[in-house]
């Protein structure tokens, strides 16, 4: 059967899964570096810790995120993850209102960006589960507790995240 929108055939179920993976890897290596970035930009601070802390738990989720990929037997698509990654690269030359330094809106985009990113990472990890129904197919991936990290890591971010944007917009 054709598809109806006329890009051809459709792939297969998995095929649909494997695309949407893909995508969903890229952007979670895009978080990754972002919230690398966010840490050192923030080093010595409370929100540096937080951020550090954070970091560390988004690469875990992108190491579990490609073992549920290779269990699957989903091959990774090198390009769109790299495409994400320099999008992330050129981002950083956005202009933050200082023309050399590092600006309180920079910290507050960084940790604003980082929020989004993890809130769609829980509803990320809730498709897989529930959609995907990969809670059956994927022996030993807690979706459960990805889904209560992700949340743990939104709480921690959300403090810093609240005071930046103070700073940034009423000047602290």
């Amino acid at each position: 059967m054709r598809d109806p929108t006329g890009g051809g055939y459709p792939p297969p179920m998995d095929g649909y899964l494997a695309i949407y993976l893909n995508d969903q890897l890229a952007l979670g290596v895009g978080w990754r570096e972002l919230a690398r970035r966010a840490a050192g930009n923030n080093r010595d601070t409370d929100a540096g810790e937080a951020l550090t802390r954070v970091a560390t738990g988004i690469a875990e989720d992108v190491d579990t995120f490609r073992s549920i990929m290779d269990h699957l037997g989903v091959r990774q698509n090198p390009l769109k993850t790299a495409a994400v990654f320099g999008a992330e690269r050129i981002a950083r030359l956005k202009p933050n209102g200082r023309l050399l330094s590092y600006s309180p809106l920079s910290r507050f985009l960084e940790l604003e960006v980082l929020a989004m990113g993890i809130d769609g990472k829980k509803q990320l990890w809730t498709t897989l589960r529930d959609q995907a129904d990969l809670a059956d197919r994927v022996p030993g991936v807690d979706f459960d507790e990805l889904i209560e990290r992700a949340a743990r890591q939104r709480e921690t971010l959300e403090p810093h995240r609240a005071r930046a944007g103070t700073e940034a917009f009423r000047g602290g």
